[in-house]
């Protein structure tokens, strides 16, 4: 296995995420308890749960699963579905069975590191940026600028961790034709999808508009069921995804069975749960508006288009690193700064840190945050 550096977020979170009082910069929305989420049960997957045995499932993941996971696509089957421990294996299994020596991947930037760091343990990779002085927009023309005859992949991720960006539905679909037409694998991490500010600007599935193309999503963020651990990739090509299932073979073989049954459960109910969700972001953003009002001289803040993470920039003198440990030192309140999701292929902003909007009752941190800094004034 070829070396990979420090996952910088999963080693500061493994400092802060547990012990900050205040965790401002989560990444998924609001949670249930299992209890909630089986009061959403139908009888039979209510009958499942209650009988289940607790023994080895298929590495394709839970028959009835997938196809549940196939309902939320206008193209794909239950078949067209492989599922993963979490959004991250089938990224990393992914880009080992796509990538190799000799090849070329060209990913978006800023990311979540392992779209960046995973191809560039197996070959050569160019980052496109997202535009931060223009609302983090996307420039198409510049990732089919930077394809190559070796191309293998394009990876993007719309709604964007950790900018809250969202492409035009036209720029998408044009980039999902070109790879086609290049035959290039467009890789599309989903995970925040449906929860847009607009639900007009929710994009298509990459795996509906290309039998190539592979739409990488997960229980964790949209539906806010992390402790899961469901991820899943949908991709027609049936060729590739017996290369991903022998791949699952030496990683987690096959996954939790009280965890399909519950990502199931929560996948028929998904219409409802990200309701609520983005019912929450929506009541959430008035407050975060009101904070960064007052410290206008301090930040410059725009709401996420999509997903529950916004990148605010931060206009201290002392840098956005020192300013992020001594909040969390002094009073408690968790932030990312920038160079969490620094990009070893595009320059990336400075100034800026990652803020969550999608928990519940974020007053008390935005509180210790406000008399923190009214004390530093």
């Amino acid at each position: 296995m070829s070396t990979l550096p420090d996952f910088r977020l999963e080693t500061y979170f493994s400092r802060w995420e547990f012990t900050a009082r205040h965790h401002l910069t989560a990444s998924d929305a609001q949670t249930m308890t299992v209890s909630e989420l089986l009061a959403l049960a139908d009888d039979e997957d209510r009958q499942a749960w209650e009988t289940l045995s607790l023994g080895y499932t298929e590495t394709f993941g839970d028959p009835a699963l997938r196809q549940a996971i196939a309902g939320t696509y206008e193209h794909v089957d239950a078949d067209d579905v492989i599922c993963f421990a979490g959004a991250e294996e089938g990224l990393y299994l992914a880009m080992h069975a796509l990538l190799g020596p000799g090849d070329h991947a060209v990913v978006l930037t800023p990311n979540y590191q392992a779209a960046e760091t995973v191809p560039l343990s197996l070959c050569e990779v160019t980052g496109v940026a997202l535009d931060a002085e223009h609302d983090w927009a996307f420039d198409v023309d510049a990732v089919l600028a930077a394809l190559r005859p070796n191309t293998r992949v394009v990876s993007v991720n719309f709604p964007n961790n950790p900018t809250g960006a969202v492409s035009s539905a036209e720029d998408f679909a044009r980039l999902a034709r070109v790879c086609d037409e290049r035959g290039i694998r467009l890789f599309s991490d989903e995970v925040y999808r449906g929860l847009e500010r607009d639900p007009a600007r929710t994009l298509p599935q990459a795996a509906d508009l290309s039998e190539r193309a592979l739409s990488l999503n997960v229980t964790s963020k949209a539906l806010g069921l992390p402790g899961l651990r469901i991820g899943w990739i949908a991709c027609r090509d049936r060729i590739l995804r017996g290369r991903l299932e022998r791949a699952k073979h030496y990683t987690t073989i096959c996954n939790s069975a009280p965890s399909e049954v519950l990502a199931r459960i929560a996948l028929k109910a998904r219409e409802q749960i990200v309701a609520r969700n983005r019912a929450l972001i929506a009541a959430n953003l008035p407050l975060f508006d009101a904070f960064f009002a007052e410290f206008a001289d301090l930040f410059s803040w725009c709401p996420p288009d999509g997903g529950c993470v916004a990148f605010p920039r931060y206009h201290g003198a002392d840098g956005v690193e020192t300013f992020c440990a001594e909040l969390v030192e002094q009073a408690g309140v968790l932030l990312l700064p920038a160079g969490i999701f620094r990009s070893e292929l595009t320059p990336t902003p400075a100034d800026r840190f990652r803020i969550g909007v999608g928990r519940r009752d974020p007053e008390p941190a935005l509180e210790a945050f406000s008399a923190w800094l009214r004390a530093r004034r």
